[in-house]
């Protein structure tokens, strides 16, 4: 592996015009197709197959053809001014007004008056008028949605407070714009911070640019083939770039490192590719892994999120392996820091500045801790934050194991109480009129009157259809909770009737959820009794029903990523126990950090620093995108980081040296790279839809446990108390895996020569994995 990505960067350093031109192509050939595409329509984010609800919904749409449930509707709420009714004169005559006027489109379906459909709540001060239409939401055009509002602007002006829920003039999330803003601002911060040179901060920057924008584009040109929305693109548009980013900083950090040993540009590009390209390689396969096993949940939406960002996730490893040496050609000198290009070209008698500098620090016997390895005694390595950090961790390893597991483990109390829905548009913010429509309808008509349950009932098999209809409408409203019933609509061939029911509770209170299980309790007895079936659906009964689906689909899952996700660790680090430590340090920080979602959207601490309006019920697909996403990310630092202790290890160092080895190389590119991405993140906590701004939030803090505490120090500790037989492999597992050398065994003749110290052994150490052979 190491050999064969050497000479891909060693090639694309070489062909460095060429690698570009290629990828400039492949933009602008995503751009054009992307805005020739037609618009992508809505992905049925709530809707997922063989659940009841489901069923339900299918048996609607097959019994009642016609009814054009896929149809866009706006839901207009007319509420009086203070102390006056919609029903006088002047208001009733504005309300009729505006159903004419809103009946009048071309593409529209249909306007009920709320004085002829009997919608108008009880104080008659709230009423609302339903306008269907004959195409979906994503198929009305500027003129459909104009006529719409300038008949709801006609009808306010007559002195009525009007909002509109539904969807047809519902905002849409969308997959770039600010967040993306925010997030590569604060990354270009960091990254001229870590690296002190604005080359070496701004080519990650480019390239991930590029790799997201080539992925977005051809999200956006599948879209309608493939039904693919924006909120469906702003997964792989948010891991995109947090990916694309560090990637390409693990390369360019690796290429200075390379440079400052004394190597040649191109050559330094390869031996970066070769080494630090492997990592990426094989982080990149567990987010893909993570994301591609989204797919056996069984949720459409989530299967097409999990697949499009596994996709930008490999746009950004083949970017990472190619773009950026071509780049590094164009600019070998830029990316370097400041000493290094002013004393890089100077030699000391035959030697590199660099290397006279090494055999200065080491024939001096140099020491800083008392505790400097072989490695460091022979090159002359100097002392950082990362090796003393890692001594420090070194030295305590049970308390600071104790200390993270204790700490994690107090984080990830709240997720007892993790309680699962949907949200709607009463998590909308209130500048929002969706939002203002919801709270009216509440006001006016009940807290459940936003949530109806449809009952659909199939009486081919009853005997007397309408008395077995009537029988079960009765037992339905007599049930506790259900506050009115609809009568009973029938198809055209009389064997199905559809009706729906208003709970007293809102559509996310666990009372409703309770509710509906009592609907379908009782079902098994009154089939008995009319020999009817039914089935509930409906939104509400649609969300209850998902996150059961997903509850019970979130073992085998993780289950799935997890067993694939171990062996795939097994074999770059040859280890069993170093795996297993991967995964429960994994397990540790997303159970805290689905602590602090319920903490803060559940139970509301905190709540209005994030701008969270509405606290209640997690996201029902939360659970499973942050077990999936996280696992991937947590891997990512895994791998880059141990990946720098293995090679430490393989080339002959003990086990603790080479923990301080690989935290003095690896560590304070790590921490950037935790940084960037929960910068990144953060920055979709700033979209106003509820669902974007939970996994914004969510993902920011897995990283910041995960990166911080369980690799950072965690990590460490662990490998501390098990010594040598962290790295232990048996036997069979030894001869059966294949060796993907990602530590750089086979580039090891490679190494810039450095003068060994006087009285030293000049022999180099033989590599373990070459000595075990």
């Amino acid at each position: 592996m190491a050999t064969f990505l050497y000479r891909m960067g060693r090639a694309a350093f070489g062909r460095r015009r060429l690698v570009v031109l290629l990828w400039a192509v492949l933009l602008g050939v995503a751009g054009a197709a992307a805005a020739k595409a037609p618009a992508a329509g809505d992905d049925g984010t709530s809707f997922m197959p063989g659940i009841e609800a489901q069923r339900a919904f299918d048996l609607i749409g097959e019994r009642f053809p016609g009814s054009d449930a896929d149809g866009a509707s706006a839901r207009v709420v007319f509420i009086a001014p203070g102390g006056e009714k919609v029903t006088a004169g002047e208001h009733r005559a504005a309300v009729d007004a505006f159903v004419a006027d809103a009946g009048d489109g071309p593409r529209v379906a249909g306007a009920v008056s709320p004085f002829a459909a009997d919608a108008v709540s009880e104080d008659a001060s709230t009423a609302y008028a339903t306008v269907t239409y004959k195409v979906g939401s994503a198929d009305l055009t500027d003129a459909d949605r104009s006529a719409l509002e300038a008949a709801v602007d006609k009808a306010r002006d007559s002195g009525l407070t009007v909002e509109v829920g539904g969807n047809a003039l519902a905002s849409q999330p969308a997959a770039g714009g600010a967040a993306e803003a925010v997030g590569i601002g604060l990354a270009a911060v960091v990254l001229l911070i870590t690296f002190g040179s604005l080359a070496a901060a701004g080519l990650p920057l480019l390239t991930a640019v590029v790799g997201v924008g080539i992925s977005i584009c051809a999200i956006l040109a599948l879209g309608s083939a493939l039904g693919l929305s924006m909120t469906t693109g702003t997964l792989a548009s948010m891991l995109g770039l947090a990916v694309g980013i560090d990637y390409a900083l693990f390369v360019v950090s690796r290429y200075r490192e390379e440079r400052e040993r004394g190597h040649a540009a191109r050559e330094a590009a390869g031996l970066a590719v070769g080494t630090a390209g492997s990592a990426v390689v094989f982080a990149g396969l567990t987010v893909v892994i993570a994301l591609a096993g989204l797919s056996v949940v069984g949720v459409p939406m989530l299967t097409k999120m999990g697949l499009c960002a596994a996709g930008a996730v490999v746009v950004a490893v083949l970017v990472a392996l190619t773009l950026v040496p071509a780049l590094l050609a164009m600019w070998p000198e830029a990316v370097l820091s400041r000493t290094a290009r002013r004393g890089g070209s100077r030699t000391t008698g035959g030697r590199t500045a660099v290397e006279h500098t090494a055999v200065e620090h080491t024939t001096t016997g140099e020491r800083t801790t008392g505790e400097r390895t072989t490695g460091e005694r022979r090159t002359g390595a100097a002392d950082n934050g990362g090796s003393r950090w890692a001594r420090f961790v070194l030295r305590r390893p049970v308390a600071v194991l104790l200390a993270c597991v204790a700490g994690l483990g107090v984080l990830a109390l709240p997720a007892a109480d993790l309680q699962l829905g949907m949200p709607g548009d009463e998590a909308k913010p209130v500048t929002t009129t969706e939002r203002r429509a919801y709270d009216a309808l509440a006001d006016g008509f009940g807290p459940g009157f936003n949530g109806p349950l449809t009952i659909v009932a199939d009486v081919r098999d009853a005997a007397d259809p309408r008395a077995a209809v009537t029988a079960i409408a009765s037992r339905i409203e007599g049930t506790d909770g259900v506050v009115s019933l609809s009568p009973p609509q029938f198809n055209g061939a009389g064997d199905t009737a559809l009706f729906s029911a208003v709970p007293a509770t809102a559509p996310n209170d666990e009372r409703t959820k309770e509710l509906v299980q009592t609907i379908r309790a009782e079902r098994p007895g009154l089939e008995d009794e009319t020999g009817a079936v039914f089935e509930v659906t409906g939104s509400t009964a649609m969300n209850i029903d998902v996150a059961q689906a997903l509850q019970d689909a979130l073992v085998p899952y993780l289950a799935v990523v997890v067993l694939l996700s171990l062996l795939l660790l097994m074999l770059v680090f040859r280890s069993v126990l170093v795996p297993v430590k991967a995964a429960f340090g994994f397990l540790l920080s997303v159970l805290a950090s689905l602590g602090a979602v319920v903490a803060v959207f559940q139970w509301g601490w905190g709540a209005g620093l994030l701008g969270v309006e509405q606290t209640g019920p997690i996201m029902s697909l939360m659970p499973v995108f942050l077990v999936g996403i996280v696992f991937g990310l947590a891997m990512d630092y895994e791998v880059f980081l141990v990946s720098r202790m293995r090679e430490a290890y393989v080339h002959g160092e003990r086990p603790a040296q080479a923990v301080v080895g690989g935290f003095r190389h690896s560590a304070r590119v790590v921490v950037a790279a935790a940084v960037i991405m929960i910068a990144v993140f953060s920055g979709f906590v700033g979209s106003g839809e509820s669902m974007i701004k939970t996994i914004g939030f969510g993902l920011a803090v897995a990283v910041l446990f995960d990166a911080f505490v369980v690799r950072m120090a965690l990590v460490p500790a662990v490998l501390a108390l098990l010594g040598d037989r962290a790295w232990w492999l048996p036997r069979p597992l030894d001869r059966l895996l294949p060796r993907v050398d990602i530590e750089g065994t086979g580039l090891a003749g490679r190494s810039a020569p450095v003068q060994a110290p006087a009285g030293g052994d000049a022999q180099p150490q033989e590599p373990r994995e070459a000595a075990r052979t």
